[in-house]
């Protein structure tokens, strides 16, 4: 029997929301037909859950739900593919293109809420026309000194391709690039660089320098990219005057916009009010969604340049759309065009593989969408060398090679990296037990407000829920025992003396983000009162009184989707007991890649397999109109 809506809200499986909402645009269209009704509240809850749309087929050859935790569901009767297909087509709720229906199914069966639909369209299109843009009247004796200069030759890597260097040359050629790259391979000190070049051609031309942008998704991103860019400039190789026109200050992309009043999806800035720049970079783009990176491409002029940083292996956005790992990925292996490796070899001299990275293949997609010749994959990491564990690992995982990452995690020649089985009962294990009294200890132990901060970015427990025995909202409710119990800390209330905090909205007024961590100490002036300490933007100490504080919540572990954009010297990783589809290949490299020096996961064998054998798929037609 087919599965029906009430079926699935009687069954907690649809929200409320989904279902009202089908209901809902079912009367005001006058469609009552049970297969429309359930294809609308299905694409209502897969935007809930990360898609970008509700693929039919996929469901139709046996795709599992999954539940809020992400435990999969028992399977589902769903109706037959083509009559499904054949009845959405004749409702009134489904449209194409140039139509305003709630819903839109394209053609390859995937149905999807028209503002993701629009989205969708405009960001594809929004791409190609910037990748399809080419400058090829370069000036070669002016480019190859600066490039040589920018980018001297490394002699311990002399037989290999400088990617870095190729992404410089791919930025002064296009208005749209992505930099995708692991933690340590460079991609910021990269963008740096690249942003000097631009500011080089700009004045060897006669131009005015660009006027540059930098945004992040959070605020804790931006202020990471404002404090690399600021580590940076003084090393290049360049006049005083392009150091100085390479702005420091970052935003958040909603600020970057200005957001009304507030709002997350209402901008100052947009197509027919775009911002002021000549080019944009955007770090951190992983954790962008579909909606709002579509926003900002709308906002930025067809003429500037779009840079775009992070990396495609990390978690993709909480909000709908996998957006960098669509960009990233053709669905093939991913190769260059012969008419760009002709091009490169016109300039430069060098010849370029075919293939980015490391992925040899005969393969190449088509050559007509021009994405192929605007991505390039930084592989080599300055970070974790040869014996590094974490590096080891996290190319293991990457690789989807459970057996190699488990001999790497038992091995004595990785000390850095560590399993240790998970307690059963609710509680922190014993092992996790001392490495938080031990990881937080220095922190506690700092006298300065600013120092004891910066000491308690050292450490952290990453979890992959929020809620259940190993969320993170249990877990800190027994790090606070675990340290209380040490007289570590003395929890006496809401807010106490050495608390962490971290920020849950953005407040503009007092430029506190989403993201920012700060820790509740004692008021020097006020020996009783009590202040919340940040750093700044600046890197300077800043205190907030705790009555002004924007909603926050306690922070000795978070989620690993709240890691993002952050680093550790040591992080505790704790998987729950249960594999789902949560503890995915994504989560567990972005936790591991988190760490500097030492990562240890605290879980059990079968739930680390899973993690590293399940991989995250959303449903979006991103890829599809990109690539093809």
């Amino acid at each position: 029997m087919t599965t029906t809506l009430d079926a699935l809200r009687a069954s907690h499986i649809l929200s409320p929301l989904d279902e009202h909402f089908a209901r809902a645009i079912g009367r005001m269209a006058g469609e009552a037909r049970p297969e429309v009704l359930l294809a609308a509240a299905l694409v209502s809850r897969h935007v809930g859950n990360g898609h970008v749309c509700l693929d039919l087929t996929r469901l139709a050859e046996g795709a599992a739900l999954v539940d809020d935790t992400g435990a999969p569901l028992p399977p589902h009767t769903w109706p037959a593919l083509d009559a499904w297909r054949a009845l959405l087509q004749s409702s009134p709720l489904v449209g194409g293109f140039g139509d305003v229906t709630p819903l839109v199914l394209d053609d390859a069966g995937r149905v999807y809420l028209r503002r993701y639909w629009t989205h969708q369209v405009h960001l594809a299109g929004a791409i190609q026309a910037r990748a399809l843009r080419v400058d090829v009247d370069l000036n070669r004796t002016w480019l190859m000194p600066a490039l040589d200069r920018l980018w001297p030759a490394d002699p311990s890597s002399a037989r290999d391709l400088d990617w870095q260097r190729m992404a410089g040359l791919m930025a002064i050629q296009r208005r749209f690039l992505v930099i995708s790259g692991g933690p340590g391979t460079g991609k910021t000190f990269t963008v740096v660089q690249i942003l000097a070049l631009l500011i080089e051609h700009a004045l060897h031309t006669g131009q005015r320098p660009p006027r540059i942008t930098l945004v992040a998704p959070t605020g804790k991103a931006a202020a990471r990219l404002a404090e690399s860019i600021r580590r940076t400039k003084p090393t290049l190789s360049c006049s005083e005057a392009v150091r100085e026109a390479i702005p420091d200050d970052a935003a958040t992309i909603h600020r970057c916009l200005g957001s009304l009043d507030g709002s997350t999806t209402r901008f100052r800035h947009n197509t027919d009010n775009p911002l002021v720049t000549d080019v944009l970079l955007v770090d951190e783009a992983s954790m962008v969604d579909l909606a709002l990176m579509a926003r900002l491409l709308d906002a930025v002029p067809p003429d500037a340049r779009v840079l775009l940083l992070g990396d495609e292996d990390q978690l993709a956005s909480v909000e709908a759309g996998a957006v960098l790992g669509d960009i990233c990925n053709s669905g093939a292996p991913r190769s260059y065009s012969q008419a760009f490796v002709e091009s490169i070899a016109v300039l430069t001299g060098e010849r370029v593989p075919v293939t980015s990275g490391s992925q040899p293949t005969e393969q190449r997609p088509p050559e007509s969408t021009g994405i192929c010749d605007c991505i390039v994959q930084l592989t080599r990491s300055y970070r974790y060398g040869a014996d590094s564990g974490i590096g080891a690992l996290a190319r293991a995982v990457n690789a989807g090679d459970s057996d190699a990452a488990q001999s790497i995690l038992d091995s004595p020649e990785y000390p850095d990296v560590t399993l240790v089985a998970p307690a059963t009962d609710g509680r922190l294990s014993a092992a996790l037990h001392a490495a938080v009294v031990h990881g937080f200890a220095p922190y506690l132990h700092e006298g300065d407000p600013a120092e004891r901060l910066h000491a308690f970015e050292r450490f952290r427990v990453l979890c992959a829920h929020r809620r259940g025995w190993e969320g993170t909202e249990w877990v800190n409710r027994q790090i606070e025992a675990a340290l209380a119990a040490a007289s570590m800390i003395l929890a006496d209330g809401h807010l106490y003396v050495g608390q962490p905090i971290i920020v849950t909205r953005n407040d503009y007024q007092l430029g506190l983000f989403n993201g920012d961590v700060g820790l509740i100490v004692s008021d020097r002036e006020h020996v009783d009162a009590r202040v919340a300490v940040f750093i700044a933007v600046d890197g300077t100490p800043r205190t907030v009184s705790p009555a002004r504080l924007p909603p926050h919540e306690t922070v000795f572990a978070m989620t690993v989707h709240k890691s993002q954009g952050s680093e550790f010297d040591e992080v505790a990783v704790l998987l729950p007991q249960q594999a789902s589809p949560v503890v995915s290949r994504e989560l567990l490299y972005t936790a591991v890649t988190r760490a500097r020096r030492k990562v240890t996961i605290h879980a059990t064998r079968e739930v680390v397999t899973h993690a590293i054998t399940h991989r995250i798929e959303r449903a979006s037609g991103l890829r599809e109109m990109l690539w093809q």
